[in-house]
């Protein structure tokens, strides 16, 4: 949604606000009632539902009053001339929207290229020895003539190592917050802020009235594995915190890779479990990535896509199902059920049926689609 008011962008901050209301239910709520003032001010309680949120969550948004609170964040984000994202834009980030507890409201800044196919995020200890920034470095050169994307997290170690490394290699970066647009962190991070948002930029799903605590860098290490194809560890301990984006990038049915080091180096331990335990591909050049991820154009075949004739006896509920991904493409389950307007639990086992008569297919990231 383009935020073409103030007015409109108030209801938005205020439903990711409410207590009890989190990504998931927000997204359900903002599909079934895109005018959400008539949500918060006009209809009684008893004249709203929706499936899978419960009753309790609509009686605290009625609860919900006006405050300064979201006055001063519009105030800040229309000062600063910073982008606001709901999940339900076009131009939210594809793999990231794929995700199922997406971030409902997303703050940008800079020049960002999320039509990019080709985007991956690099990750690893705050203390990244010179194996590992010496390893970046050379993968993301080689990686320049595939033009990728690089995600990494701001942080120190690893972090800045791809960041920084990127921009080196004129490749657009960009860094997921755990705190707001309005600071930096690390703070001698924000030497390098101009440099980011020239070519790449910042993001986060946290507002100025947020407060700081360290569940909000796992929750930014979701977003890091959702926006990419590929997640990356190029070096982390056993127990690192880099170690919850590879399991959250594993989740997403994403790519996983991992550096392999020597089993006496403690800063090793994660990437080797990771690979030992088949959590992660093993990495060691940039050939490994290309091949798992078949980049490599030499190989790539164009494939004309055959017009798809909608079969005549489906069920009328089966045919609003094949119309609708007809018309929009992969689909996750709580989208399809929300806009065809049948329950999920219905909806499960006719995507099955369609599956089974080979019409429909399953997709990384609970995605359906017609069988091209």
């Amino acid at each position: 949604m383009d935020f073409f008011s103030d007015d409109v962008l108030f209801y938005y901050l205020a439903l990711s606000k409410v207590d009890g209301v989190g990504p998931v239910f927000a997204r359900k709520i903002a599909l079934k009632y895109p005018n959400l003032k008539e949500l918060f001010e006009n209809k009684p309680i008893d004249s709203f539902a929706c499936e899978g949120v419960p009753n309790g969550v609509f009686e605290k948004i009625k609860m919900f009053k006006k405050n300064k609170i979201i006055e001063n964040e519009i105030r800040f984000i229309r000062d600063n001339k910073i982008d606001v994202l709901s999940v339900l834009d076009d131009n939210y980030p594809m793999n990231l929207k794929q995700c199922y507890d997406a971030p409902f409201i997303l703050f940008s800044k800079g020049n960002i290229d999320f039509e990019n196919d080709r985007i991956i995020s690099i990750v690893g200890t705050r203390n990244i020895t010179s194996y590992g920034s010496g390893f970046v470095k050379e993968l993301i050169q080689d990686l320049k003539k595939y033009n990728p994307l690089i995600v990494s997290g701001y942080a120190y170690g690893a972090d800045i190592c791809a960041h920084l490394a990127a921009l080196e290699n004129d490749l657009q970066t960009v860094a997921v917050l755990g705190q707001s647009l309005e600071t930096t962190y690390p703070k001698v991070h924000k030497k390098y802020n101009n440099l980011v948002m020239e070519n790449g930029g910042f993001l986060t799903e946290f507002s100025i009235s947020d407060k700081a605590s360290k569940e909000n860098f796992i929750k930014r290490n979701r977003i890091v594995a959702g926006l990419s194809k590929a997640t990356i560890v190029i070096e982390s301990a056993l127990k690192g915190g880099s170690l919850s984006t590879a399991k959250f990038a594993n989740d997403y049915n994403r790519d996983v890779f991992a550096l392999p080091g020597r089993i006496s180096d403690s800063f090793s331990l994660g990437c080797n479990h990771l690979i030992k335990t088949n959590q992660a591909n093993l990495l060691t050049s940039v050939q490994d990535l290309v091949y798992y991820l078949n980049w490599d154009k030499k190989t790539q075949e164009v494939i004309k896509e055959k017009a798809f004739e909608i079969p005549s006896d489906l069920s009328s509920d089966e045919l609003k199902v094949v119309v609708f991904l007809k018309e929009k493409g992969s689909q996750i389950l709580d989208v399809i059920a929300l806009e065809t307007e049948i329950p999920v639990y219905k909806l499960s086992v006719i995507l099955l049926n369609l599956e089974l008569r080979n019409l429909v297919v399953p997709l990384p990231g609970k995605l359906f689609d017609l069988k091209k």
